[in-house]
């Protein structure tokens, strides 16, 4: 394939140049109106329903997943939008369990509610943990697939510059406007992401005459079912099962750079709509980032590297203008993470660790010290975003690290918020000894000891993880009365799940999370 750069008309480049201008200016509006730590971090906690559930979405759809997604369903088929269908049932969970428990709390970080629900220790190990999985595993990743292409556009530019360029241009917006700018520029950007991916999924299905039973007929069915065998290295069916609800979980319950938009939401209603919301828009990637790479394998085949399809298929098919358009689009995915990854770190080390030490800081103090922790960790994971290219691919990359970094937290969020009991110790046994665990079954992987899928690595730690909790939590003494009504005050009861207004019979988030389950039950069944 020839480079980009000689494909790109200029009127493609105006179209991405006068993107990023929107950007730009929407953060520099939003600056003016971001004075304090709330304002940087949380948006004054004014956001709706409809900014809410398009940021989660556009943060979610991240050039990795664009350019990952396509490519794994170009080598080993649709059963990779498991992980993204799967977003829908878990965001059903958080609707339900854990939304009205964080806005009620008015925490400022997710690992602050593991503080009220036990102690200090489990706040400051999972905010530590969060940070590093943010930076070296979100950002890195996502810096990585937009130097990708950026490279191609330019060729010969090092991986490392590529990677700090793209830092920098979403790092300046995001520590001028802080998370509002984070979710207004992430509503541009998700209706862009849509429309970029739809014209590279209507021109596919026009470079095969829009006859889907030729594209199944040259397909392997393997590669058009769900499903996988047990046997299949990929994604094998219990993995599906008992390994992708863990990392979806840990990801849309318990990921900073996720909930915090839902933390900003001006009330528990708002907060429910927008993240049912994403979890709509999240059916729809099955049809408009993974089918595609499916077809492109008769558009483009023996491509050597999969992470190059969805570029290919730019370069390929798209004509002039409408080329623009897309690559704008994954422009917007790169920069709809990395500002959200950026500013949900500078938020955990300035709230979790450096106010607890310097409690007299002013609001405006501790906004400042955000601002500069944003251009810090700008850097370092535009430092690492090479070295991610020694592994296998990028979606692989980024599965494997989180499956043995997060099942001991899911486990302790999923159990901690529904049962009342343990305090604690079982949360900080939970974590070590759900990490040690991980450590282990890592070491023996990579001695060739062990051969599991990651799935099935993070089934089996998250029900170790909560075996340790339970038995811990049994063992542990039963807590003072004022202590057992302030453990209670963070951990769900049936009252929770009822809406806190009145209205509309469609605007029960329960009528609209039955409807989205019932769509999600669907897809699953019609391509299983």
């Amino acid at each position: 394939m020839d480079p980009f750069l000689t494909r790109i008309d200029p009127i493609d480049l105006a179209i991405i140049g006068f993107y990023l201008l929107i950007v730009f200016a929407i953060g520099a509006y939003l600056a003016r109106r971001t004075h304090d730590a709330d304002d940087l971090f949380l948006a004054g906690r004014r956001l709706g329903w409809l900014p809410v559930g398009l940021s989660l979405f556009a943060s979610n759809i991240s050039s990795t997943t664009l350019i990952g997604l396509m490519g794994a369903a170009y080598t080993w088929g649709i059963a990779v939008a498991n992980y993204e269908w799967m977003a829908a049932p878990l965001l059903v969970v958080f609707a339900i369990v854990l939304i009205p428990l964080y806005l009620r709390a008015r925490i400022g970080t997710v690992p602050e509610y593991l503080e009220r629900r036990f102690d200090g220790r489990a706040r400051r190990y999972f905010s530590a943990l969060t940070l590093v999985s943010n930076i070296l595993v979100d950002t890195a990743g996502t810096l990585f697939a937009g130097a990708i292409v950026l490279n191609a556009f330019v060729p010969g530019l090092d991986l490392f510059t590529a990677a700090l360029i793209l830092a920098a241009v979403a790092g300046i917006y995001t520590a001028a406007g802080g998370l509002a700018a984070v979710v207004y520029t992430d509503v541009l950007q998700a209706v862009i992401l849509l429309v970029g991916a739809s014209l590279v999924t209507y021109f596919s299905f026009q470079a095969i005459d829009f006859d889907w039973g030729r594209m199944v007929e040259a397909t392997d069915p393997q590669q058009l079912s769900l499903f996988l065998p047990m046997s299949d290295p990929n994604l094998p069916w219990l993995g599906v099962v008992v390994g992708v609800p863990v990392l979806g979980f840990y990801f849309w319950c318990t990921n900073q750079f996720v909930v915090q938009r839902v933390l900003g939401a001006r009330d528990i209603e708002n907060a429910r709509w927008g993240a049912l919301l994403a979890g709509l828009l999240k059916l729809s990637v099955i049809f408009i980032m993974v089918i595609p790479g499916v077809i492109a394998i008769q558009i483009i085949p023996g491509l050597e590297q999969a992470d190059q399809v969805f570029p290919s298929l730019i370069a390929e098919l798209l004509p002039v203008g409408l080329r623009g358009i897309v690559l704008a689009a994954l422009v917007a995915a790169l920069m709809s993470s990395v500002d959200s990854t950026l500013n949900s770190a500078a938020t955990l080390l300035t709230l979790d660790f450096i106010k607890p030490l310097r409690p007299n800081l002013t609001s405006r103090q501790t906004a400042w010290i955000g601002r500069i922790a944003i251009l810090f960790f700008m850097l370092i994971s535009a430092a690492v975003a090479p070295w991610i290219g020694g592994f296998e691919g990028l979606f692989h990359y980024l599965q494997t690290a989180l499956s043995y970094l997060v099942p001991p937290v899911a486990a302790l969020f999923l159990l901690g918020a529904l049962w009342a009991r343990p305090g604690p110790r079982a949360a900080l046994a939970t974590l070590l000894g759900g990490h040690a665990v991980s450590a282990m079954l890592f070491a023996l992987t990579v001695g060739g000891v062990l051969d599991l899928h990651f799935t099935l690595v993070a089934g089996i730690l998250f029900a170790l993880s909560a075996s340790i909790f339970v038995v811990v939590g049994l063992l542990e003494p039963h807590p003072s009365a004022a202590r057992a009504i302030a453990r209670g005050e963070m951990v769900w009861r049936p009252a929770l799940a009822r809406p806190t207004r009145s209205g509309a019979w469609w605007s029960d988030y329960r009528v609209q999370s039955a409807l989205l389950l019932a769509l999600t039950a669907a897809l699953a069944i019609g391509f299983g």
